[in-house]
């Protein structure tokens, strides 16, 4: 079986891989009875010199390969008829952007398997960039407080070589005392949580972020039950809240009034209640200065995230009172980081974690007969169909959603 990495086509350029050098090394070694290429790239982080170093052939035509491996969408006219792909398709939540790119998919008789379907059997994500973004995520939002109060300069983490490098430069700043408070219990937060232990915040209760003060910096990692409740009073239920959260509101509020820096990293979904609106954010006791929100939900559960941000100009300022976008420092204005690719800042350490948790998890059931089920839960189309699982995209796919 031949495995193709292929060239990121997407606009602006992604320099990250499904594989780097390195990690295909070790599928190489782990899977003897696969093939590797490598379709030639002028804009991956990892140089086309270096896979040939490694002995892997690189290509100009990869289309006979077997199975392709992206990590962002494939543009229309570059997919291959008849072939397995793999990369993030955006489409599962029916992102009317993409309808086309699915529909594409079905015409051409093409295997979708898109990233964010990779699960367990309890339906837990298997691989993702969800630790990096937590990373960058974090360190631009200490970036963001420092512009804003112009007490120190971080430079732009994708101008810094690896993650060791980012911590390096958040070791020279000085933190004032503040309250940091970060939402979200996955890998996400797990990646912001090793910014704010590496910088030597100390992480509180919940009963003492709230109730106590502090003389140096402080956070506090907020779990569902922390920052919604039920509105009948009962006790939160997580289970519960995942399948149907309509009996739940937001319970932010009293966080709000005594942070200064809040870093979104929880997961959103449909019908979920918001963290805070525009109206809490217009409130005297409203404390949140700069807002680093790496789950980047437009016009959803953090009022100040009109917009995505990019990595070129990653900041703005949210005005409350006029509910409008500000300049990142006006006064009175909430500071907002809402970069939306946060990990392709820094690709080479985000492609060997990705490449990593590939072999890991995917690979093996090419080799198994998808012993545990990987491919099976993952695969959205077939034969020019969509799969059982994924047959709610059908609607979609038709263009009457």
């Amino acid at each position: 079986m031949i495995f193709a990495l292929l060239k990121e086509g997407k606009t602006p350029p992604d320099h990250r891989a499904v594989l780097s050098p390195t990690t295909m090394i070790q599928a190489q070694e782990r899977f003897p009875k696969a093939r590797f290429v490598v379709e030639s790239s002028s804009v991956r982080v990892f140089p086309d010199v270096a896979y040939e170093k490694a002995e892997f052939e690189v290509l100009q035509d990869v289309s006979s390969a077997d199975v392709m491996l992206g990590v962002k969408e494939v543009r229309i006219e570059d997919l291959i008829p008849n072939k397995k792909y793999f990369f993030f398709s955006h489409t599962i939540k029916k992102q009317p952007y993409n309808r086309a790119l699915l529909q594409a998919v079905l015409d051409k008789n093409i295997e979708l398997y898109d990233h964010e379907t990779i699960t367990d059997e309890r339906g837990l994500r298997l691989i993702g960039f969800g630790r990096y973004a937590g990373l960058v995520g974090a360190y631009n939002g200490f970036r963001a407080y420092g512009k804003k109060h112009k007490s120190f300069d971080l430079p732009p983490a994708s101008t810094l070589t690896d993650s060791n490098a980012l911590q390096s430069q958040l070791a020279k700043i000085e933190l004032p005392k503040l309250k940091i408070a970060l939402t979200g219990t996955g890998k996400v937060a797990a990646g912001s949580m090793e910014i704010l232990d590496k910088m030597g915040v100390k992480k509180v209760s919940v009963e003492d972020y709230l109730s106590e003060e502090h003389d140096m910096p402080v956070y506090c990692q907020l779990g569902i039950e922390d920052y919604t409740k039920k509105i009948d009073g009962t006790a939160v239920n997580t289970s519960e809240f995942f399948k149907d959260p309509s009996g739940y509101e937001s319970n932010f509020m009293r966080f709000a009034e005594v942070t200064q820096l809040f870093i979104a990293g929880h997961f959103y979904g449909d019908g979920a209640p918001y963290l805070f609106t525009r109206e809490d954010a217009k409130a005297q006791n409203f404390s949140i200065e700069v807002v680093a929100d790496i789950s980047c939900d437009v016009d959803g559960p953090v009022a100040s995230t009109l917009r995505a941000s990019t990595i070129a100009d990653p900041f703005y300022g949210y005005d409350a009172v006029t509910e409008s976008e500000v300049a990142m420092d006006a006064d009175g204005a909430i500071t907002v980081m809402a970069v939306d690719n946060l990990p392709c800042e820094l690709p080479k350490d985000a492609s060997e974690g990705f490449g990593e948790m590939f072999i890991e998890h995917v690979l093996p059931a090419f080799f198994n007969d998808d012993a545990d089920g990987i491919l099976q839960r993952a695969r959205m189309t077939q034969n020019g169909k969509l799969t059982e699982r994924f047959s709610y995209l059908q609607d979609y796919v038709d263009g009457k959603e």
